[in-house]
């Protein structure tokens, strides 16, 4: 059974404005206090913001949101939270058979650590002590030798029954990014490892795993890593375009059949129709202003579509316009008919139908049908 604890609360700063009635004078006016912070409390304020603001910010946790998913707007203002709502959560805590385990990442006797292939494991084994073995002389002014035979009965602070010490971990994290720094602070240190390990359920342990993860509200954020995770769309949709303008330039009737298969208003084009629409037009869907908002998946679309064989994407644009202009019929016995004959059930099916060479002759025959449309 898993112990985890979970709060989220909304911190609001009230104002206590003064009741000034309206006066005559300019006298009440003057005797209107006005209020001063402290030495101390600009101090302290001074204080927290220099400690965010002097880390190093190549790591950090930062909100997570897609902007393909509604979430009451906020996702129009690159948010996951309202303004002034935080989440907080301690380190989580399993039990089994009354035997409490905090997930650290710092534990080589975890049963995750014990799955991995040996030279895996010994490689994570020397990674972990030596990240204990600093934290133990950074905290607690312990030196242990990470090759010590006798490392863990050496170890004071991190040893894994510690409840005191592991129950006081936590992350409370909003809308600001929170910088981990573990060059500067040996607790940022410990929550990467926790947060990679899965030890804190509102945290994913990088942008990728978020992506992938329902109602996500943060990720581990290093700079390396997510980089090339933010720009996987990028990359994708520069390769779909490259691939538009090599078909604008020297394949016009290859980007013919593109457009009619990725185009859900396919009838819109004909052989008459300007290569400039056409260009327009597959621009625009790559960038996910076509029916797919999604320019992951628009791209991914048109590239997987434009790398086909010319014969499938003639037979493919052939299909899709014989059963816009109903050439072709879906009846109710789950086939689709091109006159009496039975093609398929499927598009992939009836693919296939057309390509086989005992049915050359009902294929002429459509191909003839819809260029009819074509040439119009």
């Amino acid at each position: 059974m898993a112990k985890k604890k979970n709060k989220s609360k909304i911190e609001t700063g009230v104002k206590n404005t003064p009741n000034i009635e309206s006066t005559k004078t300019v006298e009440t006016v003057k005797n209107i206090v006005t209020p001063t912070y402290t030495e101390q409390a600009i101090k302290e304020v001074t204080m927290i913001e220099k400690y965010q603001e002097g880390k190093n910010q190549s790591i950090a946790i930062r909100t997570f949101f897609d902007s393909d998913i509604e979430n009451m707007g906020l996702e129009n203002y690159n948010m996951s939270l309202f303004e002034g709502v935080v989440h907080e959560e301690e380190l989580t805590c399993l039990e089994v058979n009354g035997i409490k385990r905090y997930v650290t990442g710092l534990n080589e006797f975890a049963p995750e650590i014990r799955k991995l292939p040996p030279v895996k494991r010994e490689a994570k084994i020397k990674e972990i002590r030596k990240a204990v073995s600093q934290l133990e002389r950074d905290l607690a002014a312990n030196i242990i030798n990470p090759e010590d035979p006798e490392f863990w009965n050496k170890v004071k602070l991190l040893r894994h029954d510690n409840h005191d010490f592991w129950s006081k971990i936590s992350i409370r994290i909003g809308n600001v990014p929170v910088y981990l720094d573990p060059s500067t602070d040996p607790y940022d240190l410990i929550k990467i490892y926790a947060i990679e390990a899965g030890g804190f359920s509102i945290v994913a342990k990088n942008l990728a795993t978020a992506k992938g993860k329902p109602d996500c509200k943060f990720y581990l954020d290093k700079l390396e890593d997510t980089v090339g995770t933010r720009t996987e769309v990028s990359k994708l949709r520069n390769r779909a375009l490259a691939a538009l303008t090599t078909m604008y330039d020297s394949e016009n009737t290859k980007l013919f059949y593109v457009a009619k298969i990725v185009d859900v208003n396919n009838t819109q084009y004909n052989k008459s129709t300007a290569n400039d629409v056409i260009y327009e037009n597959m621009d625009a869907f790559i960038h996910g202003d076509g029916h797919d908002r999604n320019q992951r998946r628009s791209a991914q679309l048109f590239l997987d579509t434009s790398r086909l064989s010319m014969e499938d994407l003639k037979l493919k644009a052939i299909i899709k316009d014989a059963s816009a202009y109903s050439l072709i019929l879906n009846k109710a016995d789950g086939w689709i008919y091109f006159g009496s004959v039975k093609m398929g059930k499927t598009s992939a099916a009836c693919l296939e139908w057309l390509k086989n060479p005992l049915n050359e002759e009902h294929l002429m025959s459509l191909i003839s049908q819809v260029e009819y449309y074509w040439n119009m």
